[in-house]
């Protein structure tokens, strides 16, 4: 294990270089705030995300909340937790681990304005700072409900993002909910092999409004 910086700790497995989290910061901002000041901005400044962002963001959707029994931050029936995260930023595409709250590179390439490209050409997307692909591995809570569980994963994809985009609020960024895009297209981008693509969600510095 090797320290680096001040920020975070990296760390090799068989599977690739991992890295750890900062713990997420809580912020002074109430839930009632964030849920009245919420709204969706696709307009983002061309500015990178800290370290600590994207782990408070990372940590609320998917984060654990409870080490002694595993449960996240965000319910899953029968916590059978079938979603997956990615995201992508200027220095490539990122899986996040919640079990270590670290995260590991799976592509050196800049994938914003592919996916971009496979959301319908709404290329505001390639502007965010770190661009959410959330999925899911259906199975994982299907073998336990048979098809029901189907409904069940796409109850918990909406409570993961609502955990997203009030943290957004609360860490004065912008977010906004994306669900049209060609499934195949951003399959093959992130090279998804049995994980269904169920949401992207740009998450980045509003821009500023100009002065006239």
């Amino acid at each position: 294990m090797h320290f680096i910086g001040l920020l975070f700790f990296i760390w090799t497995t068989e599977s690739g270089a991992m890295i750890k989290l900062p713990e997420p910061e809580f912020t002074n901002k109430s839930i009632e705030e964030c849920i009245q000041q919420r709204r969706s901005i696709r307009a983002f400044e061309e500015k990178a995300l800290s370290l600590q962002e994207i782990s408070n963001i990372l940590w609320v959707a998917q984060g654990v909340t409870d080490k002694a029994r595993g449960y996240r931050a965000a319910p899953s029936a029968g916590a059978t937790y079938p979603l997956i995260l990615y995201y992508a930023t200027k220095h490539g595409l990122f899986k996040y681990i919640p079990e270590s709250h670290g995260i590991k590179q799976t592509m050196e390439k800049d994938l914003r304005k592919d996916i971009a490209k496979a959301a319908l050409n709404q290329m505001f997307i390639a502007d965010a700072g770190m661009v959410i692909v959330i999925t899911a591995l259906f199975e994982n809570t299907t073998w336990r409900y048979g098809e029901r569980g189907v409904r069940y994963v796409h109850n918990e994809v909406g409570h993961c993002a609502q955990n997203i985009h009030l943290e957004a609020v609360a860490l004065e960024l912008a977010s906004v909910p994306i669900g049209a895009y060609h499934d195949d297209e951003l399959k093959e981008l992130l090279e998804l092999d049995q994980e269904e693509p169920l949401y992207i969600i740009p998450v980045g510095f509003p821009k500023k409004k100009q002065k006239l």
